[in-house]
């Protein structure tokens, strides 16, 4: 029995206006606003985003880095997108990455970051009994940066963060089952037990299971 369904349209305004671009367009770009092959022009993402030219040319660099657009010579910017199979294969690279991510966190975690892990845990658990799936993502998003940032790897951290600011469109419009809060905050206990336990082999399995079944929940 399906009870919730979640549409993510939360308003992306902190930060400089080339931030918040980039963060739109890559919204945009993800979920098929802008499919693969159209053409992106400097004056029509600015009379559409409300921005001037430079934000527009400094995001459209970024998305390039990112592989999400194409400048071709004498022709112009478009888009690329991402291709199923390269969702797939994030899926699997995001996986190993946040395996050895817990490992290096259970043994660098400082003690202000197991609090703030703890305490993000704790609102886990009140945005689930208050079955607020809204903010039961944003919060689940932020336990996992508190990972990536206490693993000290600065690479690891961002590309973890490009994956899954990238794969949390691939969310947008779905249906969850009526468990989904309860069985997430359990999956998400096992992991923070292991970094109370300092048990990089429980946290390591517990992110897996995660991951999986994670990924089973979107492609179900």
């Amino acid at each position: 029995m399906v009870l919730y369904k979640f549409t993510d349209d939360t308003e992306i305004n902190n930060g400089p206006k080339s931030m918040s671009l980039l963060a739109k367009l890559q919204r945009d770009i993800l979920t098929e606003k802008f499919r693969p092959g159209d053409k992106l022009t400097e004056q029509e993402l600015c009379r559409e985003y409300g921005v001037s030219r430079t934000p527009v040319r400094e995001t459209l660099r970024q998305l390039e880095t990112d592989g999400l657009v194409e400048n071709i010579l004498n022709r112009g910017c478009f888009v690329i997108g991402l291709s199923r199979q390269e969702y797939e294969d994030m899926f699997e690279l995001r996986k190993a990455y946040e395996i050895q991510a817990v490992r290096w966190a259970i043994q660098r975690i400082t003690d202000e970051e197991m609090e703030r892990l703890e305490e993000t845990f704790e609102f886990m658990e009140f945005y689930t009994m208050r079955n607020d799936i809204d903010k039961m993502l944003v919060i689940n998003a932020g336990f996992h940066q508190i990972i990536y940032e206490a693993s000290r790897n600065r690479m690891l951290q961002k590309t973890l963060t490009t994956y899954q600011n990238f794969l949390k469109y691939r969310s947008e419009g779905a249906v969850y089952e009526k468990d989904y809060l309860t069985t997430v905050l359990e999956e998400h206990r096992a992991i923070f037990k292991a970094f109370i336990d300092r048990d990089e082999k429980a946290g390591a399995e517990a992110m897996e299971r995660h991951i999986n079944r994670g990924r089973e929940r979107r492609c179900g």
